[in-house]
């Protein structure tokens, strides 16, 4: 009896201590940061965000130079098709301007777009714990972090959260 009763509290202090690693909102360096328009204009995250207030959002980190971010980019559209009342927010680490627009064409990639000044691995990456990409995230209309983190767009977790933000 004492070994269910132990495993139960470890198993909710598991849960209680996911949820607490798991931000609703991003934390101020995030907002902060300054990212680059396709025109060539800074604007800070919080900015983007004011942008699609009211909206879903479905945020993609990635790079043009990530074979991980490119085998995705399918499994992207085919979230695209099935919510297409979300947007879809794509920022880019890659190194240069340059790169950044041609992969953009290159791959047809679809949606608002951000270039990172920085890189992964700067303070926007820093500020989001970026390990890995592509990396997508999901805000509610409101303005908070729906999904924190997921890593296939077709990730189970990312589909139901659009779901119920319908």
């Amino acid at each position: 009896m004492k070994n269910i009763v132990a495993m139960a509290l470890m198993l909710v202090l598991s849960i209680a201590c996911t949820n607490a690693q798991t931000p609703k909102e991003f934390a101020k360096e995030s907002l902060d940061y300054k990212m680059v328009s396709l025109e060539g204009q800074e604007i800070t995250f919080k900015d983007v965000l004011k942008k699609y207030k009211g909206k879903t959002v479905v945020i993609d980190v990635w790079a043009s130079w990530c074979p991980d971010c490119i085998k995705g980019m399918p499994k992207v559209v085919n979230l695209q098709n099935e919510f297409t009342d979300v947007v879809y927010l794509f920022i880019s680490a890659d190194k240069t301007p340059e790169a950044w627009k041609k992969g953009i064409e290159k791959y047809n990639v679809n949606g608002e777009h951000f270039l990172l000044t920085d890189g992964m691995k700067g303070a926007f990456g820093k500020s989001i714990k970026l390990d890995w990409i592509p990396r997508y995230m999901v805000v509610d209309k409101k303005g908070k972090i729906a999904l924190f983190k997921a890593i296939e767009a077709d990730d189970e977790n990312l589909i139901t959260t659009l779901k119920t933000l319908k």
